[in-house]
């Protein structure tokens, strides 16, 4: 597996992450990804500033080369079907995540219900559990995506401990932030856009 396609795709995912935050997600040590980093800033595909790094031209470029060499290398029909598959977990997240938000669609939940919380985490829990054989055959047919189960795993360990923070809050690896990092993989490794998805009511 490539550690130049895992960085770069973690810089791509995060904007402008730390260099620890690329090897949590990337399950690399911080000394493997500065050495990646180092190699990417001296080709002028990536760039540091106030200790943040995000991708230059040249590094989308080179990211696009290896994410269609990556392709071109798995079983598409079967990342197809599992795709499919999955849109149906990811609408049930995106209607978990928007009660977590909205009470009753429409009123800000400021969180004083505990009981109504409870039921979301409780939703989430039981999302958790159903979706791991599909992760576990889409780390299968794509084994890059193999950090995500103890990433998903991690943040609803922080939920159910009663940080509900990590349900949906960004800038940190909340459960959604990382669903949607999962999303974005799977996207590109179907080689659908973004776009076309939300114009299917897929994306989120």
């Amino acid at each position: 597996m490539s550690e130049e396609l895992q960085v770069l795709q973690t810089v791509r995912l995060k904007g402008r992450p730390t260099t620890d935050q690329i090897a949590a997600a990337c399950g690399l040590d911080s000394e493997a990804v500065d050495r990646v980093l180092r190699v990417q800033a001296e080709s002028g595909r990536c760039t540091r500033t106030h200790g943040r790094h995000a991708l230059a031209p040249a590094g989308r470029d080179r990211l696009r080369q290896l994410l269609a060499a990556e392709r071109a290398g798995l079983d598409q029909p079967a990342l197809a079907r599992a795709y499919e598959d999955f849109d149906a977990y990811n609408t049930a997240l995106k209607s978990l995540v928007t009660d977590w938000q909205l009470v009753d669609g429409t009123t800000v939940n400021d969180h004083s219900d505990a009981a109504y919380d409870a039921g979301i985490v409780e939703r989430l829990t039981q999302l958790h559990t159903a979706f791991r054989e599909p992760l576990a055959h889409l780390v299968g047919l794509a084994p890059r995506l193999g950090r995500y189960p103890r990433r998903l795993s991690d943040a609803l360990a922080r939920v159910r401990a009663g940080d509900h923070g990590w349900l949906a809050r960004p800038l940190i690896d909340s459960y959604h932030t990382v669903w949607f990092e999962l999303h974005e993989e799977l996207l590109g490794l179907t080689g659908r856009e973004r776009v076309h998805e939300a114009a299917a009511g897929r994306a989120g």
